[in-house]
């Protein structure tokens, strides 16, 4: 068999054989049948665009070059050989400009110089029309050895198409071509992968470039032809929904920017972008812009998919024969479910639903779901995001919404980075924009300026991602994320952003189900998102006009807090550029100087603990009486929405559970009750262990201190919960571990430790900020306040509750919430004499929490 002719790399766009530039413009008619002027009526016809004229553009190639070797081959002599179409043009997509891929094939049986002489009368017409070129010339075999040693080969041979010659020849490469992909596939398709990110890194995510190159970047060309190599493993197949459409966009885009231009690229720069979208029939660049990013976010979606099914599909194939004989029968092909949230549950590294899950029926299902990827930090199955997806069609949520899918949202955005990706999930499916309408006239549109380096959209998750990491700083990180995600909502729409903006976020806050009062503080700080870096950098600080205005304008240190950890959040989140030490020396300097104009002024989070009701006051009393706690339960309900069908909607839905918890509390001669009795646990930690055994989800609750007769003092606790998973317990139950717990006879630390051990064994962790715990000065008259802010988990009530009582004081009344995935809790302590701690020992108390947390 006759040795390969080795392959050599076509000249750069319009350069010669010999390497010399070529015109620039399209070349000029030359002898070879009508090939040039045919070529060039359908590159000047305004009529044939898009697929159409790909496709006849390459036919027109295919007859000219059909033609070239039939007579050439003819005239040598020569049989056994045949002309391939390999990588674009095999597919039959050639742009104005794109490069011929060729080869040429052979039996082995012709003379190496007279194959030589064959293939220079097939290239040099070609460079002669000022075309670039990808050749060689290699027998079937040498054409499998060259894809075995080099990947990108064998893609190309994947879209091998016969041209001209010996069909067989073809034939026979196609159908070993293929074999051997398939064969190879599970060691290549990691290969595959990493060239992917590979290009990813030095080439950055088309959807988010100002001048992406439509090919190279992440969600472009390369990648599309990627996901065909897939499919053709037959591990494994991309999402079909909107991928070839996608495709076929940025094919279009880039025929317009080779028009254009006159030139084979494909980096759709800044100075071409108004022309480009002028040939395409769009309005202007940022429409332009628009559709591309909508295009490459496709890609990437049906990318990141495809791969995880590929490394899926890959780690089930590496289980020894044996061992899957041994499972067989028993788990294996089943998988371990391991629960999330309710309805939700882990399996094969993917969030999924449960088998009992009715997302047609539970509308806040897909927030439940997507929070609790996000904070396990996997992936949303995309089987089970359609099944939501389709269930929020028939079947949204009601406006506004109830307070778990509200507070569930907020976990989703306090998750850190494990948001982005599931919340890009959702917004590939559709649900975003069903779930906020407003979110329609952000997505995907382009940032012009320079400084920023994400589009609307995601630059509004990317300042949610910096905003979570700074939720130990404010009063309320659910506002704060909250105001994160909606602070350039307003740049859909004409005019100033902030202003539109204030009146979205609005609409938006009431839609979501907060109170006026929230509605009002996320309001503000949207309008004025921007107000502190622009007076930082812009004004006198010494003037005391600017910090009167801006004093004016935020109207309490509440909304200061948040403002001043929004500012940071949306600078680190546009990019490098935005925040330097200098700026946010500045904006500290300023936030110090309005916090004490301010400074006379009360809180607008004060924590006051409500009158008791004529109920409260009853199982105070029954305490007293009996001598031991007192549980009440009831369930709270909303109306539920309709059916979709016009048929009556059912009578109401329960959404959480009201517990109420009175426990006789000690007094020592001369000193105010104690939430620590002698000789027993605290009560606040006693209870809050007790539900947390009972896997009871702590949503709010306050701790009260009553007289309701002469003879002594309540506590009484009022609790807000759910169940994680089923049914929730039975009150009886509740009442006797209670019991135990208070009286010494359950060990709550061992056992909740024994239940961390289980979690930690399977859970993956959500990179979360370090617990704060302050003392709040200013607050009370009568009481320290130590607040703690920290992340929500398992038995965290407790564990403050067991730290204070150590710290030997007595917790008056406490104030705890739970906002999204942040716990903010604020207790009323005093000392063994029932008044205020000392500064120092306050502070002393708050440090000895905070390391009980770590």
């Amino acid at each position: 068999m006759a040795e390969s002719i080795e392959e050599t790399a076509g000249p750069e766009e319009t350069a010669g054989p010999d390497g010399t530039p070529g015109p620039a413009q399209e070349p000029a008619p030359a002898p070879e049948g009508g090939y040039p002027a045919a070529r060039l009526r359908l590159l000047q016809d305004e009529a044939a665009i898009g697929p159409d004229r790909r496709a006849a553009l390459a036919r027109m190639t295919d007859d000219w070059l059909a033609g070239l070797l039939h007579r050439h081959a003819t005239a040598a002599g020569l049989s056994g050989t045949a002309l391939v179409a390999v990588g674009g043009y095999g597919r039959g997509e050639l742009s104005p400009r794109s490069d011929l891929d060729l080869l040429l094939l052979h039996d082995g049986r012709a003379d190496r110089g007279d194959l030589a002489a064959l293939a220079d009368r097939l290239w040099y017409p070609v460079w002669d029309l000022g075309l670039a070129l990808d050749h060689s010339v290699r027998t079937p075999a040498e054409a499998r050895k060259a894809a075995r040693d080099d990947l990108k080969v064998q893609l190309g041979l994947l879209d091998a198409r016969h041209l001209a010659g010996d069909t067989e020849l073809t034939g026979a490469l196609r159908t070993t071509a293929y074999a051997d992909w398939r064969e190879s596939a599970p060691k290549r398709l990691p290969e595959l992968h990493d060239l992917c990110q590979e290009r990813a890194e030095r080439q950055g995510e088309l959807q988010y470039l100002l001048e992406p190159d439509l090919k190279e970047a992440r969600g472009g060309l390369r990648d599309a032809t990627a996901l065909r190599a897939v499919a053709a493993s037959w591990l494994a197949d991309a999402p079909r929904d909107g991928l070839e459409a996608a495709r076929t966009r940025l094919l279009d885009t880039r025929d317009a920017l080779h028009l254009t231009t006159g030139r084979a690229t494909d980096r759709l720069s800044l100075q071409e972008q108004d022309q480009v979208a002028g040939a395409l029939g769009m309005l202007d660049a940022d429409a332009l812009l628009r559709q591309t990013y909508e295009s490459a976010r496709t890609i990437s979606y049906a990318a990141d998919v495809t791969w995880r099914e590929v490394g899926r599909v890959l780690r089930a194939r590496s289980v020894k024969p044996m061992l899957r004989g041994l499972l067989h029968g028993r788990t294996a092909g089943k998988g371990e479910r391991s629960p999330l949230a309710e309805g939700v549950v882990e399996l094969d590294g993917e969030v999924v639903l449960a088998r009992t899950a009715r997302p047609e029926r539970d509308p806040v299902l897909v927030l439940r779901a997507a929070a609790a990827a996000a904070q396990a930090g996997l992936p949303l199955a995309t089987h089970s995001i359609r099944r939501c997806s389709a269930a929020t069609t028939t079947r949204p949520l009601p406006v506004p919404w109830p307070a778990e899918a509200r507070e569930l949202l907020v976990t989703l955005l306090g998750a850190g980075t494990h948001t982005v990706p599931v919340w890009e999930a959702l917004e590939a499916e559709g649900i975003i924009t069903r779930l906020l309408p407003d979110w329609e006239r952000v997505r995907c549109r382009p940032q012009r300026n320079p400084v920023h380096t994400w589009t609307v959209d995601r630059h509004l998750i990317e300042t949610a991602v910096r905003a979570s990491a700074l939720t130990r700083r404010v009063h309320r990180p659910d506002l704060l994320l909250i105001a994160a995600l909606l602070h350039d909502i307003g740049k859909g729409w004409p005019g100033d952003h902030s202003v539109a903006g204030e009146t979205i976020a609005r609409d938006v806050a009431a839609r979501l189900g907060f109170g006026a009062r929230d509605t009002a503080v996320i309001a503000t700080l949207v309008r004025h998102h921007l107000l502190l870096v622009e007076t930082a950098t812009r004004r006198d600080l010494d003037d005391p006009a600017t910090v009167g205005a801006v004093a004016e304008a935020v109207g309490s240190t509440g909304t200061l807090e948040l403002l001043h950890a929004l500012t940071e959040a949306d600078a680190l989140a546009t990019g490098p550029a935005a925040w330097s030490a200098w700026r946010g020396g500045l904006v500290a300097d300023l936030v110090k100087r309005v916090t004490a104009r301010l400074a006379g002024e009360p809180r607008t989070d004060a924590r006051d603990a409500d009158e008791p009701t004529a109920e409260q006051e009853r199982l105070a009393i029954e305490a007293r009486r009996t001598g031991g706690p007192v549980l009440a339960l009831h369930a709270r309900s909303e109306p539920a929405t309709g059916t979709g069908d016009g048929s009556a909607p059912p009578d109401r839905e329960p959404v959480g559970v009201e517990l109420l918890i009175a426990v006789p509390a000690h007094r020592s001669p001369g000193r105010r009750p104690s939430t620590s009795p002698a000789g027993t646990p605290g009560v606040l930690p006693a209870a809050a262990g007790v539900l947390a055994l009972h896997r009871l989800t702590v949503r709010a609750a306050d701790l009260l201190l009553l007289d309701p007769v002469d003879d002594g003092p309540v506590l009484l606790l009022r609790w807000r919960v759910a169940a994680e998973y089923g049914s929730l317990p039975r009150a009886d139950r509740l009442r006797a571990d209670l019991v135990r717990a208070l009286d010494g006879s359950l060990d709550i630390p061992a056992r909740l430790a024994e239940r961390e051990r289980a979690y930690a064994r399977r859970a993956r962790a959500v990179l979360a900020p370090p617990p704060r715990v302050t003392v709040v000065t200013g607050s009370s008259r009568t009481a320290t306040v130590i607040e703690v802010r920290a992340q929500d988990a398992h038995g965290l009530l407790h564990r403050i509750g067991r730290a204070l009582e150590k710290a030997g004081v007595a917790v008056r009344s406490a104030h705890i919430s739970t906002l999204g995935a942040n716990a903010v809790d604020a207790f009323y302590v005093t000392g063994a004499d029932g008044e205020p701690l000392s500064d120092g020992a306050a502070h002393e108390v708050a440090a000895a929490v905070e390391r009980a947390l770590q």
